[in-house]
């Protein structure tokens, strides 16, 4: 009796796996003939292009994903296991099709991570995420931003002294250090938190981040992809669990801690000026986590776990993003002496020969002309997210093809930024290529590190401001020299672009 209900169950299965594979088959057939300029990947039943990974690492995933358009051209469409088709494309006509559709959805990646970020204001769609972006979006306001560049100086100048250790000496990874420096400022700027992780390194939260990153890569290429209730039974999932742990932990302790600090201000009964007297840097601060602990939504306080879901959100976001970018900027001008002397002349004539520790403005930065043109460079070979997602929602037509509803688009921004049609040679680093002139000519959505549309990067003007605080202090303080060929950079993916090992530099006292 069992050996036959076992058959019978086997028979079942087979034949749905049979059937899935047909019928996932036949729409890919029939899309490669209404969207002509789309090649398909080489598949194979049940496996679909999953065969071509042939290196498990996130070096080599990343390799094998960008690769595809080197080899078969910028549209694209893949299939996962059991041969489901998505699209993978890097061609701006295509990209702006997907990014203006009226309605759109986000991709399963974003699926992954909802255990880690809940449905904040990167997971979050529809009504929710308008409501998230309304109340969150004060926070990035010019004049709020001027404040927060306070703490960006400060928190550089403390990153400026502890890289002096590391001065006339081997290479070392700056990557590590900025990480630190860039969780004290959001921390601090946007949860009105002190850390104080560059003075005591907090590499528990640091690992945790890196590890569950690297574990919503691995379940994009799993197996069970399209059946995320079989991911409970992995040991993926059980690290998962100890994971989460550790950075909700990590942001619950940041809001009771904002939280007391309240109090203690309300307890106190302090005026509004006698708290601009007692704020350590001459002013009362608004920041986004005081929002969200006083907002009323229905008039309803927003519970702990919705404001977690931000915090998780802009203490991933706000320090993993621009780390990436400072710290291969840093690479890229420890490469090329005179790039990286054109930025200290610039430094020199715009901020001034106290540099090295004068208080940055708004106004100062805005000056750096060919900084910008170095950041931009950075971030088109080396963009922070390399890859954004969207699914169809029913309405979406991509040159004149209406596309089936439910089906993924991952937007490759790497491989559009480094398309040689776009950028000759685009593995050479040249700020020019931002230049008035240059730019000018570029085609619209070809290059977009901070995504485009309604739904582009809250925070990129205060990204941008971060960046050039880092990098005009440090350039300001110490010649960057490039490592030994051991050390050269390689780069892998999983929520953001990384170095494999480290971005690693000399320096040198100025």
């Amino acid at each position: 009796m069992i050996v036959v209900l076992l058959t019978t169950l086997l028979g079942i299965v087979v034949t749905w796996m049979v059937a899935t594979i047909i019928r996932n088959r036949a729409t890919v057939s029939k899309l490669q003939k209404q969207l002509t300029n789309f090649k398909v990947v080489p598949s194979v039943p049940l496996l679909g292009s999953a065969y071509h990974f042939k290196d498990p690492t996130p070096e080599g995933i990343f390799n094998t994903f960008t690769g595809f358009h080197q080899k078969y051209g910028p549209n694209l469409i893949t299939q996962s296991f059991f041969n489901y088709p998505s699209f993978q494309v890097c061609d701006p006509k295509v990209i702006a099709q997907v990014m203006q559709a009226r309605t759109v959805e986000k991709t399963i990646i974003y699926d992954f991570m909802k255990p880690w970020l809940g449905t904040g204001l990167v997971v979050s769609t529809g009504a929710k995420w308008y409501q998230r972006r309304k109340l969150i979006t004060p926070t990035f306001h010019f004049k709020m931003l001027q404040d927060f560049l306070v703490i960006m100086n400060l928190q550089t100048d403390v990153l400026i002294e502890k890289l002096k250790r590391n001065a006339n000496s081997k290479d070392f990874d700056i990557y590590e250090h900025v990480t630190y420096c860039a969780l004290d400022i959001i921390s601090e700027s946007a949860m009105g938190v002190k850390l104080n992780t560059q003075q005591q390194p907090n590499s528990e939260y640091v690992m945790a981040v890196k590890e569950l990153s690297d574990i919503i890569l691995k379940r994009l290429f799993s197996f069970l992809r399209e059946y995320p209730w079989a991911f409970q039974f992995t040991k993926a999932h059980r690290r998962q669990k100890e994971l989460l742990k550790i950075v909700h932990d990590f942001a619950y302790n940041v809001i009771s801690e904002r939280k007391k600090q309240l109090q203690d201000e309300r307890e106190q009964q302090l005026t509004q000026q006698q708290l601009e007297e007692e704020d350590v840097y001459g002013k009362r601060r608004m920041n986004m986590l005081d929002l969200l602990l006083n907002v009323t939504i229905d008039d309803k306080p927003l519970s702990d776990t919705d404001i977690r879901e931000e915090v998780d959100t802009f203490m991933f976001a706000g320090h993993d993003t621009t780390t990436s970018c400072i710290s291969f900027a840093a690479y890229y001008l420890s490469q090329d002496a005179v790039i990286q002397q054109r930025v200290y002349d610039e430094i020199q004539a715009v901020v001034g020969p106290d540099a090295k520790t004068q208080m940055l403005t708004s106004a100062t930065l805005q000056e750096l002309k060919y900084l910008e043109m170095v950041i931009s460079e950075t971030l088109r070979m080396n963009p922070s997210v390399p890859i954004i997602g969207r699914r169809s929602a029913g309405d979406m037509v991509i040159d004149g093809v209406t596309i089936p509803k439910g089906m993924d688009f991952g937007i490759l921004l790497y491989a559009l930024h480094n398309d040689p049609v776009e950028n000759p040679d685009p593995t050479r680093f040249d700020p020019e290529r931002f230049s008035d002139e240059v730019y000018k000519h570029r085609q619209p959505y070809s290059y977009i590190p901070f995504s485009v549309g309604a739904r582009n990067c809250i925070g990129q003007r205060y990204a941008m401001l971060e960046v050039k605080t880092m990098l005009v202090k440090l350039v300001a303080n110490y010649r960057l020299l490039p490592c030994d060929e051991s050390n050269k950079l390689r780069i892998k993916t999983d929520m953001t672009l990384k170095p494999v090992n480290g971005a690693f530099v000399k320096i040198v006292p100025r």
